[in-house]
């Protein structure tokens, strides 16, 4: 008896230290056992899980009944991928890859393993933004060579013209010189990206740079909107640079505002901070994986996103408005890739979230919490 209850106690630790949500449901449909991602999936102990039946945790006419069913009909696994199993329990979108297998000592029991996709779908979206960004290197290395010499030529001469011609002329000539300028300043700031020294960094105070930007946003584009902060205040410091970091905030606040328009009377951006364990992403020339524990959002009550933009978002010259270069985001996409960062954006009416995943700093001791350098 004493071995088998040591064999049990080393399953359930196995099945704990799991990161995906793993549960066992009876030939009845009730939930049997579960591990302790699952307690944190359907946002309850193991112990009132077991009072509930399976189709009372997901949505009505969920495909996974369906699975659960076929497994016990064709006693063997299946997989289904994509699958929503949101509710007003676990929240309103919850998207899983899931695996249900036939327990062979129990028949009519099965077990289901869910994989939640957010965290697969941003190392996805992360290369693409990456790639991206790479792809704004290249053409800003191209685009400074062979457009601004020449454009400098062209302003010189429009400019020698207006001395010479009449004032009817003289206008055209003044546009010749207008959008020559224009277009050096637009080459300038692609010219960010073509900067592949290192980035300087340093432990930097998230919440500080956060009140920088919301200060420099009040005072002009968004001072008719109303800020909402929810911040960890024992939050350990980021690495990274601070100067990179204020232009990723600003350029995602200033994003915010225009979104959200200076005709809204009710206008507000939410700016939150979160410690997540358990989030790591394998990174170019390094042999472990590197944690991204700390996430900043900004959320905003704008119009949301059009779907059609969604997978283009980080894209360079990709934009909705008039007047926009499309150059905002690419360069969010480009510093916080530069950060071993993630990048992300959700969106639906009034409610779109830009979540970023950063590294947190080195640190030789343990802060208040008893959070440890990674």
């Amino acid at each position: 008896m004493k071995g088998s209850a040591q064999v049990l106690s080393v399953h359930d630790s196995i099945l704990n230290a799991l990161p995906h949500p793993v549960i066992s449901v009876s030939a009845t449909g009730m939930v049997l056992d579960g591990n302790a991602a699952a307690e944190g999936f359907f946002q309850a102990s193991i112990s009132v899980l077991k009072r509930h039946a399976l189709k009372e945790l997901v949505p009505f006419g969920s495909p996974l009944l369906a699975l659960v069913d076929q497994v016990r009909d064709r006693h063997a696994p299946v997989n289904e991928y994509k699958v929503d199993l949101g509710t007003p329990r676990n929240g309103h979108e919850r998207i899983v890859d899931i695996y249900v297998a036939p327990l062979a000592e129990r028949p009519g029991d099965v077990v289901v393993m869910l994989q939640e996709r957010t965290i697969a779908d941003k190392m996805d979206r992360q290369l693409t933004h990456r790639g991206a960004a790479r792809s704004v290197t290249a053409l800003a290395a191209m685009l400074a060579h062979e457009i601004k010499n020449p454009l400098s030529g062209i302003r010189g001469a429009a400019q020698l013209l207006e001395a010479s011609v009449d004032d009817q002329d003289r206008t055209l000539t003044r546009l010749i010189c207008d959008e020559a300028d224009r277009i050096v300043k637009l080459v300038d700031r692609m010219e960010v990206f073509s900067d592949e020294r290192p980035v300087e960094r340093q432990p930097v105070n998230i919440h500080v740079v956060l009140e920088h930007v919301k200060k420099l946003s009040q005072s002009g584009f968004a001072r008719h909107i109303r800020f909402v902060e929810e911040y960890d205040p024992s939050l350990p410091p980021v690495f990274g640079n601070r100067d990179q970091l204020i232009q990723v905030f600003l350029n995602l606040v200033k994003n915010a505002a225009e979104a959200i328009g200076e005709q809204a009377g009710d206008g507000e951006i939410l700016l939150t901070t979160a410690f997540r364990p358990g989030v790591r992403l394998t990174m170019p020339g390094l042999s472990s994986r590197v944690a991204l524990p700390l996430e900043v959002c900004v959320r905003d009550n704008g119009p949301g996103v059009p779907d059609d933009l969604m997978p283009h978002l980080f894209d360079p010259f990709v934009t909705t408005k008039s007047s926009g270069t499309g150059l905002g985001l690419a360069l969010v996409a480009k510093i916080v890739g530069d950060h071993g960062g993630i990048v992300e954006c959700d969106s639906q009416p009034r409610k779109t979230v830009f979540r970023i995943l950063l590294p947190m700093a080195r640190v030789s001791h343990s802060d208040a919490n008893g959070r440890k350098a990674l």
